[in-house]
């Protein structure tokens, strides 16, 4: 459920900062700003000593925010640029201090030791570190569901049964992990044993080899991997998005990635700033969905190139679930993957803390 951040709230947050009503945490100071007499427009009541001298925006709270490279954190490039403490205006609600990332452990690492506020992870790394943290975290929303496709050089694999006694490469980095017990579960509910099927677990360079130095071959990848092996070699299409196979067999998304916050934050944070923050998410979720958008998440070292960036992000099935939808999604796909490895989410379904509005 999209929500607009309106003036009037962020008019309201405006002023129930600069009335010491904000978060409880000292906010960081703004870059100077680039309006006309910005030392009256912050309402401070002083005035300048001289005539060149710049003042700062008013302070507002600087929020630290992490992202995983890939499809997890696409969504957050527009929010990314525009909030940035060098862009920073009188006024406005937040800044973020961003840091793009490439590996999960270095997102869990920072939300445990309070290095970050807000990051953007996978959604079962979510579930994983609220039961490891005895709920210390929760989360937003999910910004991104399926990002896994099957491949193929040649022309026979329309479905996921359609795999039964082939040969497919798969990425070893996912072997044990959520990539394997979604295959594993799509291949089941169509009626192919995982054993019917030769998976070999090989690194996602090798697949590449493998696929455009052969007539023919099978892989099965994520994006953006899966849309640099398309644009390298025309002759590999997409055969299945197991996102469609998924709500096929389930009647429900494969959301796989969110935006989660430290419960110690959001709890010493007013509710309009974490209210302006997911309602700015889902402004930049809206933008990064539309044409134009591929320099941005170059720019931060989200996807290695605008060539590939143009074709992936329309792959990265970017969506903003927040609320009573949001947990609906996610417990239909915790439930599943409870069933199949309960380790994959720490154990055992969050409770009702780990989302974040819900009552």
């Amino acid at each position: 459920m999209k929500r607009t951040l309106s003036l009037l709230l962020t008019a309201a947050l405006s002023l129930s900062l600069l009335a010491g009503c904000g978060p409880k945490n000292p906010p960081a100071k703004g870059s100077s700003s680039s309006v006309p007499d910005p030392v009256s427009s912050s309402g401070s009541g002083q005035t300048g000593s001289s005539a060149d001298q710049s003042a700062p925006v008013s302070n507002v709270p600087a929020l630290k925010f992490m992202a995983l490279s890939g499809p997890t954190g696409v969504g957050a490039a527009w929010l990314m640029d525009n909030y940035s403490a060098e862009n920073a205006f009188d006024g406005m609600p937040f800044t973020l201090e961003s840091t793009i990332v490439t590996d999960n452990e270095e997102v869990k690492n920072a939300l445990f030791n309070g290095d970050t506020d807000i990051a953007a992870v996978a959604t079962n790394v979510a579930a994983t570190l609220y039961a490891k943290s005895d709920g210390a975290i929760q989360v937003l929303a999910v910004n991104t569901l399926g990002v896994l496709y099957i491949l193929e050089k040649g022309n026979t694999v329309h479905s996921m049964a359609d795999l039964a006694g082939k040969t497919l490469y798969a990425p070893s980095n996912t072997k044990g992990a959520n990539p394997e017990h979604i295959l594993n579960h799509l291949l089941e509910g169509n009626g192919v044993d995982p054993s019917e099927v030769n998976i070999q677990w090989i690194t996602p360079q090798e697949i590449t080899v493998k696929l455009t130095t052969a007539d023919a071959g099978i892989c099965m990848l994520p994006v953006p991997a899966a849309t640099a092996l398309m644009v390298q070699d025309s002759g590999v299409r997409q055969a299945v998005s197991l996102s469609e196979a998924w709500e096929d067999l389930e009647g429900s998304a494969l959301p796989m990635g969110c935006v989660v916050a430290r419960t110690e934050f959001l709890e010493n944070s007013s509710p309009e700033l974490i209210e302006a923050f997911i309602d700015l998410y889902g402004d930049s979720i809206s933008f990064m969905s539309d044409e134009g958008a591929a320099p941005l998440v170059v720019k931060f070292g989200i996807l290695p190139n605008e060539k590939v960036a143009e074709k992936a992000i329309p792959q990265c099935s970017l969506t903003f679930i927040t609320g009573q939808e949001m947990r609906k999604t996610l417990e239909d796909y915790y439930s599943i993957l409870f069933q199949v490895e309960p380790k994959s989410i720490g154990g055992g379904l969050p409770y009702d803390s780990f989302y974040y509005g819900v009552g």
